[in-house]
């Protein structure tokens, strides 16, 4: 069964808006050597986590797809980006946090407080 035969569109956002894309930086779809190299570098990994995701992803590569669980058939893993750069710097204050990242905070709900601890945490600006 798809999500078509339930009738579920996962190409629009269930909610009904997006916000605009906004990035540092954006590689291929897909997962190679070169675009992991790249990622490590932008994050400024030390060379041997560098070394551990490219044999991860090779040993990845190598293994059969599982046949017990979900039906997996239909991800396409090179019609993926697996990482994006938002920005460059990380804010550590409310007021640091840029204004489309605290609407989106209040389109999903998220209550004041814990908007706050997320922008000192995890929010990039």
């Amino acid at each position: 069964m798809t999500t078509a035969d339930i009738g579920v569109d996962l190409s629009r956002y269930q909610l009904g808006w997006s916000d605009e894309e906004n990035y540092v930086f954006k590689p291929k779809k897909g997962l190679n050597d070169d675009i992991i190299t790249e990622m490590s570098w932008l994050k400024g990994e030390p060379e041997w986590m560098l070394d551990f995701r490219i044999k991860s992803h090779r040993r990845f590569q190598r293994r059969p797809r599982p046949t017990w669980g979900g039906d997996t058939t239909g991800i396409n893993f090179d019609n993926i980006y697996y990482y994006i750069k938002p920005t460059d710097t990380l804010a550590n204050d409310w007021d640091m946090v840029p204004e489309s990242i605290k609407n989106t905070y209040e389109r999903l709900g998220i209550p004041e407080a814990e908007r706050k601890y997320l922008a000192g945490v995890t929010a990039q600006s």
